[in-house]
């Protein structure tokens, strides 16, 4: 009767263990795979090599400049050799991490008889005229005439001259030596309208040491899609002054067209506002020896923080605003100047600061007060206000004079406000800001991700990088073969598609989700599953390995 009790406690013993082998093998080849598939932080493939690459990246800035030749500009045997090409490369000295080469790609040839026409008239305002600015005379490019060497195009103490367009006229000289003499003078030339090494330094002025460059170059605005301008008349005393300024007019005929002639680097908006009762937030000093209030230059940077909690313009704004504000001060503190930090009286009496904007403080006419009720009507001179405007507008987008070469003719600025080369150099200089700053999101990104492993990396913010990558490429290639305008294009799709993904709001999610937190999850779920699971696979293997060595039995 022992028997068949002994035979069905084997064969539950059997079934066990079986049960448990197949608990086991369900787990490992379906649960544990399953778990780590549906529990897995999803990141989308990045190209972190090329963009360590980018690191090393090398910009070539590729000038074409057409040398023209009148004739007897040079000798007759050197003119026989035209036309040749020769180009100048340069490194500009940057401790920043992008090696930066400027190219000038010198295209000699003869001049046209129309260009000789035009440059044998008497003086250079005629010949300019009569050089129309081709429309298919791309951004960057640069076309210098050289006139002979007693032409009377230009006054004879003069050796070179630099218009409004992209145009520029130096003399030639009878010299065996006339192509390298006359292309350092292109250089010079070249070099002043289009990239010096302020120009980049100021561009890259976040990029570089804090002492490579000291503050008066971290004047420019930082490259952006758009900007908002806004213009302010402050009236602190209304019951003394009734200010009238014809705002409207005046952007129409002064700002409107330089801001037109910058629609390539950015979208405008312009709008202005009065405020009454905004007073400064420094009292003025009184000068006995003028009979005049003054604010002395220590205190200015203490007078825009008050005023601009008064402005309001820029809390609800996604792109940089620019404030311009006329101050007419009050009755009690006219007139009022602005001193230098020598303490001599600043002639346009406004000053800027970098990044912001500018103040210019309007004083009343003392004879407006004269045998007048209170409030006395003002009426604004806004040509004087906006020439002033318009130059901080220069400062503030990095437009400045350039160092002119020796014995060189400046031509004024054209009635937008701004020289077509002078634009041109504002394109290098924000493509330039553009992929440094595409570059430094690009690798700062690519740590990241590297070092938390558990941020999900979606496939729009891959394509983001991706395209960021591409664009970056694209622009230093454009740059290297002279193509301005596209290269800026790249330029600003780059710094678009990196920042994109760089704030994306995805690779927040498990940023802050530690492996504590992990384990205090599924150790409650898989620890009472696989304690049973794992103590049964115990006992098997001691079971097996204990028949293993049971000796077998021999009759």
């Amino acid at each position: 009767m022992a028997a068949p009790g002994a035979a069905a406690t084997d064969l539950e013993v059997v079934r066990g263990k079986r049960a448990a082998l197949f608990f086991a093998a369900v787990v490992i080849v379906l649960g544990l795979p399953l778990w780590w598939k549906t529990t897995e932080t999803y990141r989308a493939p990045l190209p972190y090599s090329q963009i360590s690459g980018l690191n090393s990246l090398q910009l070539r800035l590729m000038v074409p400049v057409t040398v023209v030749f009148t004739q007897e500009s040079v000798p007759l045997d050197d003119q026989e050799k035209l036309p040749f090409t020769v180009v100048h490369e340069r490194e500009i000295p940057l401790k920043y991490k992008l090696k930066i080469k400027c190219r000038f790609q010198k295209a000699y040839r003869r001049a046209l008889d129309h260009e000789e026409e035009a440059l044998s008239l008497g003086g250079i305002q005629e010949a300019e005229t009569m050089f129309a600015e081709p429309s298919e005379q791309a951004e960057g490019s640069l076309t210098v005439y050289v006139i002979s060497e007693h032409s009377s195009l230009l006054p004879q103490d003069m050796m070179s001259y630099i218009g409004p367009k992209r145009m520029a006229v130096v003399r030639g000289i009878m010299h065996r030596e006339a192509f390298n003499i006359i292309g350092r003078r292109v250089i010079q030339v070249a070099q002043a309208m289009s990239l010096t090494e302020d120009v980049l330094a100021a561009a890259l002025a976040d990029h570089l040491p804090e002492d490579k460059w000291s503050s008066d170059k971290r004047r420019p605005l930082k490259s952006s899609l758009g900007y908002e301008i806004t213009f302010s008349l402050l009236n602190p005393d209304p019951k003394s002054h009734d200010v009238h300024w014809d705002i409207e007019g005046a952007v129409q005929r002064y700002v409107q067209p330089f801001l037109n002639a910058l629609r390539a680097v950015g979208n405008f908006s312009v709008d202005s506002q009065i405020l009454y009762y905004a007073v400064l937030g420094v009292n003025p000093r009184f000068d006995p020896a003028s009979s005049s209030y003054y604010l002395a230059a220590h205190s200015l940077p203490h007078v825009i923080n008050p005023v601009e909690s008064r402005l309001g313009s820029s809390a609800a704004s996604l792109y940089p605003v620019l404030n311009f504000l006329l101050y007419v001060p009050e009755l009690a503190h006219s007139p009022l100047y602005i001193q230098d930090k020598d303490g001599a009286p600043v002639a346009t009496n406004a000053f800027h600061s970098p990044r912001w904007g500018g103040i210019m403080v309007y004083n009343v006419d003392p004879k407006a007060y004269n045998g007048s009720e209170l409030p006395v009507r003002v009426k604004v001179d806004m040509v004087r206000v906006m020439e002033v405007f318009l130059a901080q507008l220069r400062l503030l987008f990095g437009i400045a004079q350039p160092q002119m070469p020796p014995k060189c003719l400046f031509s004024g600025s054209k009635s937008e406000g701004i020289m077509s080369w002078e634009l041109d150099r504002l394109l290098w200089a924000r493509s330039v800001e553009n992929l440094a700053t595409a570059t430094t999101t690009l690798t700062s990104l690519a740590q990241l991700l590297g070092k938390i492993s558990n941020i999900v990396i979606k496939d729009d913010v891959a394509s983001e990088v991706y395209r960021a990558v591409a664009a970056v490429q694209k622009a230093a290639e454009e740059l290297a073969s002279g193509h301005l305008a596209s290269a800026f294009v790249a330029s600003q799709e780059a710094v678009t598609s990196s920042e994109r993904a760089f704030f994306d709001p995805s690779l927040l999610h498990l940023l802050y989700f530690p492996d504590d937190q992990k384990f205090a999850i599924y150790i409650p779920l898989f620890l009472p599953m696989a304690v049973p699971i794992l103590l049964s696979l115990f006992k098997i293997f001691l079971e097996t390995r204990k028949s293993w060595k049971k000796p077998e039995k021999i009759d």
